[in-house]
């Protein structure tokens, strides 16, 4: 295999900002955040919009998740879903 073609894979933390879940994986993902583990160690942080802990197919709950006023924009035109 030749030498110094593919990315590194280092230890990363990846932070579900809906439901707090954390999970420490390997990636090749850089971040300029970091946070402290369990085990005391500093790994870089990547923080997602959702993740299995928060998402309505694992969790069996329904959520809307508004981006920049779509769901506001939406109820105005064909009204309010209650």
């Amino acid at each position: 295999m030749r030498h110094g073609i593919h990315p590194v894979s280092r230890p990363v933390v990846f932070r579900d900002r809906a439901s707090g879940f954390r999970l420490l994986t390997r990636s090749t993902i850089e971040s300029s955040r970091t946070v402290e583990w369990e085990d005391g160690a500093t790994y870089p942080v990547v923080d997602v919009e959702i993740s299995s802990a928060g998402h309505p197919f694992w969790t069996g709950t329904s959520r809307a998740v508004d981006t920049a006023g779509r769901l506001e924009r939406f109820e105005r035109r064909y009204g309010s879903r209650h």
